[in-house]
Formats: structure tokens, C-alpha cells, sequence
């Protein structure tokens, strides 16, 4: 116990070290309008933590977004998905803050990126400015806030990052947040762990009855259980001046006062982010899409974010065990709600097994496997999984039922169907899709080689060989064949495609390239006029769509401006 508390003390002796080390007045905040939080830094999002703070921006685009600090840029990346328009500025300290979703860039670095969208012919392009070409100063405006990419609505994503590329919460530098609510709890779930542990009479995960107490915190109906369980809780904290349920900063849980797990969101990698999918309960989240975290480390489960734990964060307990397991959940202001579960340790003389649904395909998750069912062959890397799984995998005609998207993926597994019954004239416009719960084909990206179409995927369900011989559709928006549109700040052009989806566009005036802004969000394609490439009276604009399997549609029209 002695040697316990020693390395304890150490840790934490080691944690606020490495806490004084952050620059707390460093960094002023990155917008002029009051930092209300739509998400923020750790909270458990598809497949990966996030990295930053989402700042509201009131509902619009546009906010002026200021360098926190003198650096210089570093990258910059224009994307349809993802960050969308994202800026990179690299401080003398060592840190680079990052910036996404923009609306456009300011002033110099604006026309640098217009440059070098010209020069490739390209919307999305990525760029690493050298010899510090692109420098800022504390203060100045670099871009405007905006909705690109795969945002859900107006904000700015920001992030610091450390030296070796780790994003850090940004509340740790000084970032202020007004914070006075209480984390909230949801539920609370408890796992026995191996076929002979049992919970309340069962093998299986139960949710447990949360008592609200006069003070704000819970305890749960009492606990019955035999050899080791574990705990889950879903959780969300909140800020001042908004409703979004966000992420709580430090988790921890203990018995009988001692500590026996800790959670803390202040640091990860990218390299373990998606290492999420093993922390939290995947199979409750497909099912009831409620994030639950588990508290105890399972095998296959890297995370850093876990910076304290005592036997995994299991409990074990025999007949006559008598104790309080608490979880304490607290955010960075330090306002916390606690959870009080009672356990008593009891023989049961038949409890509910563990659910386990054998099928023909178990996978050792050490192990590659390579399966054929029917038309298809499919490759499962060794691990590709967490554990070991048995698969419920059956094919019927260019339709693959594989498993269902209650077991987390984490590296690609290999679909291959051989698609010889079609005719030579088919073959190029056939992809995989993955079923969407319409049954409607997803496109997944597909290669072809003679009759054999292949795939990747990270995510279980129903694929099935799809055809795409209906190429896509434009419409003008905002303007007229033949007419006069001298008033025009922009030209607009409603692109779609219903089944592979868009691949690519080109637009040219005259002959001459036109950089055309694509929103796969509302179909737009977008010309800016203040690009000053059309300065001739008569204008024909062409424009070439093709989707993912290569139909193509070529609209022209002619219009006019003084």
C-alpha cells in the first residue's frame, strides 16, 4: 500500500509539473464574440475523440477570427469534407493552433490560396508554405468563421497542438469558458467480466436504477454480484449559454475511498483516437445511441487518456464482499456530480448466462482470416478486431450480410466479389455499397481488376454489388441561358448524382479554368466573380460532372455582363 501511494503522489506530482509547463496567457482567445461552446475538447464523437473546442458563432458565418498569438503558417488544406477550409499557424513557443470549417481566409493568405487553387485547376488542394512566407501577427485577422466541410452548422473548430503534433484541451493554456453547471449523468451500467461473473443475476450488461439525492449527487439500487465486474457510466457536461451536451474532463472511480480508475482529457494522439471504439460500449451506441464509457481497461485498449487504474479498473468480488464503488465525473471548472453504488457480494444458485450467439465463423483477432461465401471473398486482417468474435456472414446473389454494425472495426477489412455473370459493358460502372437502413446503396470506394471489384471497410453490415449507369445532373441556379447577369456577385450550379455519387467537376469561361466552390452539403457549385477570370462581355461556361463510376454530364450555356 506504502509503494501505492508513493507512485501515486509521484504521478500527480509529475501531472502538475507538466501542468505549470503550459503558457497560460500565451494564447488570447481566436474570436471577438463571447466563446460559447458547441463541443469541446475529449468529448466521444464517430470513431475518434475530438481534438478542439467548437465555438458558436451565433448562429451565422462571417466572425473575424484573430491569430492568438505572432507564428506563422505552416498548412493549409481546402477540403469537401472533413476540416473543410483548415489553417495551420506554427508559435515560436513550439505549439500550432489550427483552425477549420472556414468561411474563406483574410486578405494576403486568401490570395495565396486562390493562387495556388489556379495553378492546380483545383478546389481542394493542400499546401505547406515554406521559409515562413506567411506571417501573423497577435491579433491580426487570418480568415472568417464558416460551415465547411463536415460541419453540422456555423462555428469555428479550434485546437492547440503540442510539438509532437498531439492536440491538448486549450482550456489548459487559459482559455476561458464560463462554466457553473453540474456534469449530468445519464446511466450507469455494470459489466461482470468472463463467463463466470455475474451482476444482479446475470452474465449480461444491466443498466442500474439511478436515486437522485437532496445534494445534486446519485446513488444506484444496490449491486449483487460474484467475481470480477466492471462499470460503465454515459455522461455529458455542459457550459454557460448553451444546451449542447459535451464531454466531461476528468472521470475517476473508486472503493471504499480508494482510487481504482481515472480518466483525464487533456492530451491524445491521433495515432489512438480511434482506439475510442474499444473504450466505449459500440454495441449500446448502434443500439440506443447513447455513448457509454466504460470504466476498466480491456485488453487491445492503448489509451492515454486512462492515466491512473488498479487492476484494469476491476473490481473482483467474492460471497460476503461489502462495499461502495463511487465514479465521480468533474469538469475543467471544477464543478462535479458523484455516483455512490453499493455492492454486496452473494452466491447466486442460477444466474442468466452470458448472451453469446455461436455461428460458423469465429475470428481470432491475433489472426488474418480469409472467408468465401458465395460471390464474395473477404480478407480480416489480424486485428482488425478487439477480440475474439464469431461473425454471422452469409451471401446471397451480389448481396454480402456481413455481421451487423454492433462490433467495432479497426483495421480495414478486404471485400472482394467477382462479378463475371455481367456483361463487359457493365463492369465499369458497378461499385460495392454499403445498405443504408432504406436499402439504398452507400458508394464505398471500389477498385476493379478483370472481373473482380474490391473494397475496404471499417464498419459491419450489408453490401451488395450496385450499378450506376445514370449520369449526373446540373442545373443553373441563379441565372439564365442566353441572359444578361451583370448584378451576379457569383454564378451557382446544382450538381447531383443519386447513386455513386459526384467524383470530380471542371468548369471553364471562354476556355479559361473557373474555380468552382463545391457544397456537397446543398448540391452548389459556386463561382466568385471577384476572382476577376471573366471579363468578357459574351461568356460560354462548360462544365464537365462526372461521378464515381465515370458517367459524365457536360452542361454549356452562354450568358452576358458588362
Amino acid at each position: 500500500m506504502k509503494q501505492y501511494i508513493l507512485s501515486a503522489t509521484l504521478f500527480f506530482s509529475i501531472l502538475a509539473g507538466a501542468q505549470q509547463d503550459v503558457p497560460q496567457d500565451y494564447f488570447s482567445n481566436p474570436l471577438e464574440i463571447p466563446l460559447i461552446l458547441s463541443g469541446n475538447f475529449g468529448e466521444l464523437r464517430s470513431n475518434h475523440f475530438h481534438s478542439g473546442l467548437d465555438i458558436k458563432t451565433q448562429q451565422k458565418e462571417g466572425a473575424t477570427i484573430l491569430a492568438p498569438a505572432d507564428g506563422y503558417i505552416t498548412r493549409l488544406k481546402v477540403s469537401h469534407y472533413g476540416y473543410g477550409k483548415a489553417m495551420y499557424i506554427q508559435h515560436p513557443n513550439g505549439y500550432t493552433t489550427v483552425y477549420a470549417h472556414l468561411q474563406r481566409y483574410a486578405n494576403a493568405i486568401e490570395d495565396y490560396v486562390k493562387q495556388k487553387q489556379y495553378e492546380k485547376e483545383s478546389f481542394e488542394f493542400e499546401d505547406f508554405p515554406e521559409n515562413k512566407l506567411l506571417s501573423v501577427k497577435k491579433g491580426e485577422v487570418i480568415g472568417y468563421t464558416g460551415n465547411s466541410g463536415s460541419s453540422g452548422g456555423p462555428h469555428l473548430h479550434f485546437e492547440i497542438r503540442d510539438a509532437a503534433s498531439r492536440p491538448m484541451n486549450p482550456l489548459l493554456f487559459g482559455i476561458e469558458i464560463p462554466d457553473t453547471k453540474v456534469p449530468l449523468v445519464n446511466s450507469v451500467f455494470v459489466y461482470p467480466v468472463g463467463d463466470s461473473a455475474y451482476a444482479n443475476n446475470s452474465g449480461n450488461r444491466s443498466k442500474l436504477r439511478l436515486i437522485k439525492q437532496k445534494d445534486g449527487n446519485y446513488t444506484t439500487e444496490k449491486v449483487s454480484a460474484l467475481g470480477k465486474i466492471g462499470f460503465g457510466i454515459s455522461t455529458y457536461d455542459q457550459q454557460n449559454g448553451a444546451s449542447n451536451k459535451n464531454g466531461a474532463y476528468q472521470i475517476k472511480t473508486a472503493v471504499n475511498g480508494s482510487e481504482k480508475f481515472k480518466v483525464l482529457f487533456e492530451k491524445f494522439t491521433f495515432a489512438e483516437t480511434r482506439y475510442l471504439n474499444r473504450y466505449m460500449d459500440y454495441e449500446y451506441f448502434e443500439t440506443n445511441k447513447s455513448r457509454v464509457q466504460k470504466l476498466f481497461r480491456q485488453d487491445n485498449n492503448p489509451l492515454s487518456v486512462i492515466v491512473n487504474e488498479d487492476d484494469n479498473g476491476y473490481i473482483t468480488i467474492e460471497d460476503g464482499f461489502s462495499s461502495d464503488y463511487t465514479i465521480e465525473i468533474t469538469d475543467y471548472k471544477g464543478n462535479t456530480v458523484s455516483i455512490t453504488i453499493p455492492i454486496e457480494g452473494k452466491t447466486e444458485e442460477n444466474p442468466e448466462p452470458k448472451d453469446l450467439k455461436e455461428t460458423d465463423h469465429f475470428v481470432y483477432h491475433k489472426q488474418g482470416t480469409a472467408i468465401t461465401k458465395g460471390k464474395f471473398d473477404i480478407y480480416i486482417p489480424a486485428e482488425s478486431l478487439y477480440e475474439n468474435t464469431y461473425l454471422a456472414i452469409e451471401a446471397k446473389g451480389d448481396t454480402l450480410t456481413f455481421h451487423e454494425d454492433i462490433i467495432p472495426i479497426h483495421k480495414n477489412i478486404t471485400i472482394s466479389v467477382d462479378a463475371s455473370n455481367y456483361e463487359a459493358t457493365d463492369l465499369s460502372k458497378l461499385y460495392i455499397g454499403r445498405l443504408n437502413y432504406r436499402g439504398q446503396p452507400y458508394y464505398n470506394s471500389t477498385s476493379r481488376s478483370g472481373n473482380k471489384l474490391t473494397t475496404r471497410v471499417r464498419t459491419f453490415g450489408t453490401y451488395t454489388l450496385a450499378i450506376d449507369t445514370t449520369p449526373p445532373t446540373v442545373k443553373a441556379v441563379n441565372f439564365d441561358d442566353g441572359k444578361w447577369i451583370s448584378s451576379n456577385k457569383t454564378l451557382e450550379m446544382k450538381i447531383e448524382d443519386d447513386l455513386s455519387g459526384i467524383s470530380s467537376y471542371r468548369a471553364t469561361v471562354n476556355g479559361k479554368y473557373i474555380l468552382t466552390e463545391y457544397n456537397y452539403k446543398t448540391d452548389l457549385l459556386t463561382y466568385d466573380f471577384d476572382d476577376d477570370i471573366v471579363k468578357d462581355t459574351e461568356n460560354n461556361l462548360k462544365l464537365i460532372v462526372v461521378d464515381n463510376v465515370g458517367n459524365s454530364t457536360t452542361f454549356e450555356a452562354t450568358f452576358f455582363r458588362k
